[in-house]
């Protein structure tokens, strides 16, 4: 029989965080979810929901404060999806996250021993996205844009966004008062109609350059000429103004055909002393200063004397790719996605780095071949999706038995869960070192390394 019931109203104690943000209490040991509820705070809730494992809870006063709890500033976090824990410090968000990388690689991945190092976190927390995915739509007859709720894509309206840059909100905000005017109707999901669906800003931190992306139900744009008019007037340092074409009826934001409509194909970065060239549909990580941050704690395990030769599964761009190259002997990177390899080799010319080959295709797949053709590695790179490592993958890590493995993971479930399946084929994971990649958020990458026992 559960100890709670749904409608109870019930003083409680929060324990812990789940992996989106939520409070975690306990009743009888029974958990209870409450969103907005911080680890050691009493609180007075409302049961709205019970299953037979757990149950979920309104959070309606709390009586105990934790210590670390401050007022989020941005005006929507309550209906935002965007960020999770802003009514958390900063400090307490670095502990939240060493304990949720920790938590992980003990109890998945069966790893008490793993030494899991405190968060590098960044000295200023916002502002810090180059990348915003901005959905238009509208509400009750108005224009809105903004981040979807939390779970659903219904637009929480806002024309403030604190971790994105001031130069994608001014043109989020532009764009929302103008569209009625220059003659662009907002695109509905539900009844695909409508002609704008999103507005992606990129922003180069190194050089500046900005690049604007509006993706639309169909590639006849009549109102392009004035929509470009307006976003150099809002935002003159724009560099780049490109139309991507999506007619599906889907929730993914790009569709398969770009066309750059005025400026640049491409904006120019730097990561380090390597520079990439990044074009609309070009996956390059949202925070410049930690993605530093990150590609070094991955190039210090990598432990490279210029001897070695490397492969990057999942390369992308060239991102960590040319990054160990200017280190390593010779480097491989494979990716699935063609564009991403053209980038790739683009990028590695840029930068003069001959000592580099980049392959399209699943890396289960081409790496078993690059090693039957005699192209091992002393050591391999892998920076998966959040489903992680592909098994057959693994497999061919297990079997070719490079000396040292680097694993960059946005996902501490996944990356526990593939430690466990190397350390049982020969590795030890000597170190684990969360990276902030995105504050405000629950979200945590990390960096493993692996050497063959």
């Amino acid at each position: 029989m559960k100890p709670v019931n749904k409608n109870d109203r019930i003083m409680v104690h929060v324990e812990d965080l789940t992996h989106d943000g939520a409070g975690v209490a306990k009743v009888d040991g029974y958990p209870l979810f409450i969103p907005g509820a911080l680890p050691g705070e009493d609180v007075l809730v409302h049961v709205l929901k019970t299953l037979k494992s757990y149950g979920f809870a309104k959070l309606i006063e709390i009586q105990q404060a934790s210590p670390f709890r401050v007022t989020a500033p941005c005006p929507v976090f309550d209906t935002c999806g965007g960020c999770q824990i802003q009514h958390l410090s900063y400090e307490g968000q670095m502990t939240f996250k060493q304990k949720l990388v920790r938590d992980a690689i003990t109890r998945i991945g069966k790893l008490p021993d793993v030494p899991v190092h405190p968060v590098k976190g960044m000295e200023d927390p916002w502002r810090y996205r180059n990348k915003s995915q901005i959905p238009f739509g509208t509400q009750n007859g108005k224009v809105v844009a903004g981040f979807y709720q939390p779970r659903s894509h219904d637009i929480a309206d806002t024309d403030i966004c604190l971790i994105q840059t001031p130069e994608a909100e001014a043109i989020m905000v532009s764009l929302k008062k103008n569209l009625a005017e220059l003659g662009i109707e907002p695109y509905e999901e539900a009844t695909h109609r409508g002609m704008l669906r999103h507005v992606v800003v990129r922003k180069a931190r190194a050089t500046g350059e900005i690049m604007v992306v509006l993706v639309t139900k169909k590639k006849k744009f009549s109102q392009a000429a004035r929509a470009i008019e307006l976003i150099q007037a809002t935002v003159p340092e724009v560099t780049s103004i490109v139309q991507n074409i999506n007619s599906e009826k889907t929730n993914v934001i790009f569709g398969d055909e770009t066309l750059t409509l005025w400026g640049k194909d491409v904006i120019e970065d730097q990561i380090g002393d390597v520079r990439f060239e990044i074009s609309a549909r070009s996956f390059y990580q949202i925070n410049p200063e930690q993605t530093e941050v990150l590609y070094g704690q991955a190039l210090q395990y990598a432990q490279l004397t210029g001897n070695e030769t490397v492969i990057d599964a999942y390369c992308g761009i060239g991102t960590i790719s040319l990054f160990l190259a200017q280190r390593a002997k010779f480097v491989m990177g494979v990716e699935i996605v063609p564009q991403a390899i053209e980038d790739a080799k683009r990028n590695a010319e840029l930068n003069g780095l001959s000592n580099t080959l980049f392959e399209a295709g699943p890396a289960e797949q081409v790496i078993p071949r690059w090693y039957k053709e005699g192209k091992k590695a002393d050591v391999l790179v892998v920076d998966p999706p959040r489903k992680g490592c592909d098994e057959q993958l693994l497999r061919t890590i297990l079997k070719q038995r490079p000396t040292r493995v680097v694993y960059v993971s946005c996902n501490p479930a996944t990356l526990a869960r593939d430690l466990r399946l190397l350390e049982d084929g020969g590795y030890r994971t000597k170190e684990v070192q969360p990276v902030d990649m995105f504050p405000q958020s629950t979200h945590c990458e990390a960096v493993a390394w692996l050497e063959l026992a």
